[in-house]
């Protein structure tokens, strides 16, 4: 018996030390979860009913040089699906509604699959607001399906300008593993053209708005009223060089045809006009481009796509020339006494004809009337190599630097190339078509527009460039970027030699006499380009007014003819849009505020 209640005492006993010591580990750790560890429960319970969405920032838009709007946004319907909480057993049904191919939107979930399961995939953008309403009406049915509110481009000034201002689109795999700070599958990026050179002033910052959701993800209300949101900041607005006037001018001068035009303000190398033809259309890059739609550019035997007017090369031709009188001028070779005999043409090896009997010629007549001739004589008296150094200082043969990013540089031929190709006793004759730019050598029509913008503003202008600033949201100063000065350092003398020249082609007996006006004078110089694909291509390029350059303009119209016949009158169109509209403005004040702005906002100092 005694055993019995020593062995019942023991166990009480050991039963009470379990008691407590579990009731003692429940406190702990009921303590521990409701003291010490309630702000990680409660981060945790969070997760389960706190949802965040991403705000995606309203993208820059672009302004021209007077404040138009030319590139805005506009508010576009957005269709979304979470992974996680979507039944693939809608996918007929959303195809049908919103006019998608069957099996899309399975090929864009696997597409996605290799990102979270909880992140929301853009099925469809600018979603008819139908559709929206159509969404409201079933979202109970819906689940894992939601629509957000996203902007679009929009262009509201009438203006293409697609090799320009570029598009955005979707961010590739590739760039989104480099970018991953910032950018989200689906998110769309700046693609070409300015939209890619400033993204990162256009993009914006990022918001962050908190909502509750229920067992079913359903939204039922804001978490905390929004105070812990966070605002989206808006990208930065461009402030473009370009004139709207004189950019959409352009843009219907080109309409049917094939070329390029790049107009600059001569003193700060400024763009106010750039138009590729034939263009395309840069809405429909606002959203999910149809397949339909790029299979048509890309297929397209004009090339849409393709740059013409920093990517297509060609011969010179006798724009060339002006360039050929400055070197042999600042080299000292020739004066305006100077003069060569034109009986109709050159012999060198075989004969060169020039397109006229000129006699004895002077290189300021030897321009106005496009004396073959007289550049066939010069090219032989400078040499091949001084040659190839004065393009180069005008920026032939290598890119322009300017802030759309893609270009070429063309072709510059020296002694070096033809050794390579013909070697060392290579055929001197050669040089003479070089003389009046033809042959191998070739250029783009943007270095075309920085050469006669050199030559308008006497061998001084600043690196092209179509934005010249900054200007962020509710902020009035713009910031100014400042691009590399550009000084040939030749003497004006030289320079005022060749603008006779140039002064007579249009005002003169020259090849361009039809395009004179009453309103301002214009110095230019034709050329033709040959093409041995076809007719032959037509080149212009001008400056105005003569006595104070306000625009310099290059113009390549392709497989049309002679350059006075098709390009001149297109540069004289431009011109008019952009110098008539400020005629009320007195010319002295205008140069004087030009002076100015150039002292202030350009500094030689690389981008």
């Amino acid at each position: 018996m005694k055993t019995d209640k020593f062995a019942s005492v023991q166990r009480r006993s050991i039963i009470n030390i379990i008691v407590l010591v579990s009731a003692a580990v429940l406190i702990f750790r009921l303590f521990q979860m409701q003291i010490l560890e309630q702000q990680s429960y409660d981060l945790k319970a969070s997760d389960n009913s706190i949802k965040n969405i991403e705000m995606i920032p309203l993208r820059g838009r672009f302004l021209d040089r007077n404040g138009k709007i030319i590139v805005s946004n506009k508010p576009a319907y957005t269709l979304r699906i979470t992974p996680i909480d979507y039944d693939k057993k809608l996918n007929p049904i959303l195809e049908a509604v919103m006019d998608l191919e069957p099996g899309s939107i399975d090929q864009l979930l696997k597409k996605n699959k290799i990102y979270s399961k909880y992140l929301p995939v853009r099925i469809k953008r600018d979603v008819d607001f139908s559709v929206v309403a159509w969404l409201e009406e079933n979202s109970e049915k819906l689940p894992g399906v939601d629509y957000v509110i996203e902007m679009q481009r929009d262009y509201p000034a009438g203006i293409s300008g697609s090799h320009m201002f570029g598009y955005t689109k979707e961010i590739p795999p590739s760039q989104l593993a480099k970018e991953n700070d910032y950018y989200k599958p689906g998110d769309y990026v700046g693609h070409t053209g300015i939209e890619k050179y400033y993204e990162k002033y256009l993009r914006g910052i990022k918001g962050n708005k908190f909502v509750i959701v229920n067992s079913k993800r359903k939204v039922i209300g804001r978490y905390k009223n929004g105070s812990d949101d966070i605002t989206a900041d808006k990208g930065d607005d461009l402030i473009l060089s370009i004139d709207a006037d004189a950019q959409r001018t352009a843009e219907q001068e080109f309409k049917g045809m094939k070329g390029a035009l790049v107009a600059i303000e001569p003193k700060t190398g400024e763009i106010l006009a750039l138009v590729s033809a034939p263009e395309y259309n840069l809405k429909m890059f606002s959203y999910v481009t149809p397949k339909e739609f790029l299979d048509s550019l890309y297929n397209n035997p004009e090339k849409p796509l393709f740059n013409r007017a920093t990517m297509s090369v060609k011969p010179p031709g006798s724009t060339f020339k002006i360039m050929e009188a400055v070197a042999a001028l600042d080299l000292g070779l020739i004066n305006t006494n100077t003069t060569f005999f034109c009986n109709g043409g050159f012999t060198y090896g075989r004969f060169f004809k020039c397109h006229g009997v000129h006699g004895h010629i002077n290189v300021v007549h030897a321009i106005e009337k496009s004396c073959n001739t007289y550049f066939y004589n010069l090219i032989y008296k400078i040499g091949l190599d001084r040659w190839k150094e004065y393009a180069t200082k005008f920026g032939f043969g290598k890119n322009t630097n300017i802030d759309i990013g893609e270009e070429v540089p063309g072709l510059i031929p020296d002694n070096n190339y033809y050794e390579k190709i013909y070697g060392p006793e290579w055929p001197k004759s050669i040089m003479a078509s070089l003389g009046i730019g033809q042959g191998e050598v070739s250029v783009t029509p943007l270095q075309l527009a920085q050469y006669v913008a050199l030559i308008a503003n006497d061998g001084k202008s600043f690196t092209p460039h179509i934005v010249k600033g900054y200007r962020k949201e509710n902020e009035s100063e713009i910031n100014l970027f400042k691009f590399d000065k550009i000084d040939l350092g030749i003497k004006k003398e030289v320079f005022d030699i060749v603008k006779e020249g140039m002064f007579l082609v249009v005002q003169g007996q020259g090849t361009a006499t039809h395009i004179r006006t009453d309103e301002f004078t214009i110095a230019g110089k034709t050329g033709t380009a040959q093409n041995p694909h076809g007719k032959d291509h037509a080149l212009f390029i001008a400056y105005a007014p003569a006595d104070n350059p306000q625009i310099a303009i290059a113009v390549v119209v392709e497989n049309v003819g002679f350059g006075g016949t098709y390009a001149a009158p297109i540069a004289k169109k431009v011109m008019e849009a952009y110098l008539l509209q400020k005629k009320q403005t007195p010319k002295l004040d205008s140069q004087k505020m030009a002076e100015i702005k150039v002292q202030k906002e350009k500094e030689p100092v690389a981008n």
